[in-house]
């Protein structure tokens, strides 16, 4: 599908294809199988746990026969994207150069679809080596509104999944994110600003602020990621697609008396529309 000597660049050539450029220049990771190893049961600890910093991960590993040391564990932590879930002074230093947006939904009864939609990132483990997954979900009816996967922890993907939702749902009221260099990057803030959504952020290691989609990591590893072992970007990209259709479309949320999410997401649009 994509040829290498043809004079059109590999980048347009993959935008024609309609798969992600990721998925064309991609190379198994150099991380020995080892680390691959401690990378995985990190995040099962870490779903479990969220609290549990560098130290506590280190002891429950060598309590399951792992040798390991703190600061390689913490190495790993970076790698994957993943911190303790507590809060932390200065927490509005994230990135120097980019501007961290205040907390907006404190006491805010969150009810119909697109009134906030949030976004989040996570490490999924492969077979030989990890990508990372992007969702924006609509927090009000767990609907994942768009999602992509990635060799790297770049802004380029998240802003890819920004568009994607924006141009098929149209716009929030605020948009949720924690203070990740890639969600306070302008070429994520900047177009949601410029369509007036009001920008709230969490703080930093603060998951429950942005709960639902922590709910949602939960839910596609266990269900989806966890149970194979996937041996490229493409087998990756296309497990997650389906398990995404089946969040959607056929997994009933007790939180939503037993509805979809997608049954939720448009059986309220009508009363956005009305207040319009």
């Amino acid at each position: 599908m994509i040829d290498r000597n043809h004079a059109l660049p590999i980048t347009r050539q993959a935008e024609l294809a309609g798969i992600s450029r990721g998925n064309v220049y991609y190379l198994a990771r150099t991380a020995s199988e080892a680390d691959q190893q401690l990378m995985r049961r990190i995040d099962v600890l870490n779903l479990a746990h969220p609290f549990a910093g560098s130290r506590m991960l280190r002891d429950m590993l060598n309590r399951e026969g792992f040798d390991v040391g703190r600061r390689h564990v913490a190495t790993l932590m970076r790698r994957m994207g993943i911190e303790a879930l507590y809060r932390k002074p200065n927490t509005s230093k994230k990135h120097p150069a980019h501007k961290v947006y205040p907390y907006l939904l404190r006491e805010l009864k969150i009810d119909r679809a697109n009134q906030v939609w949030a976004a989040d990132i996570t490490y999924v483990p492969m077979a030989c080596g990890w990508v990372y997954l992007c969702a924006i979900v609509d927090w009000a009816s767990r609907r994942v509104l768009s999602h992509r996967v990635s060799i790297s922890m770049d802004a380029t993907f998240c802003v890819e999944a920004l568009q994607e939702a924006l141009a098929k749902y149209g716009q929030p009221e605020i948009f949720n994110t924690d203070q990740g260099s890639q969600f306070t990057s302008e070429a994520f803030t900047e177009p949601l600003k410029a369509l007036g959504v009001a920008i709230s952020m969490d703080g930093k290691g603060a998951w429950r602020d942005n709960i639902f989609v922590e709910r949602f990591w939960r839910s596609i590893k266990y269900e989806e990621i966890f149970l194979h072992a996937y041996d490229s970007v493409a087998q990756a990209r296309a497990g997650i697609a389906r398990y995404i259709d089946f969040f959607n479309t056929a997994r009933p949320h007790s939180s939503l008396d037993a509805k979809t999410p997608d049954e939720f997401y448009f059986a309220t649009l009508p009363a956005i529309k009305q207040a319009a």
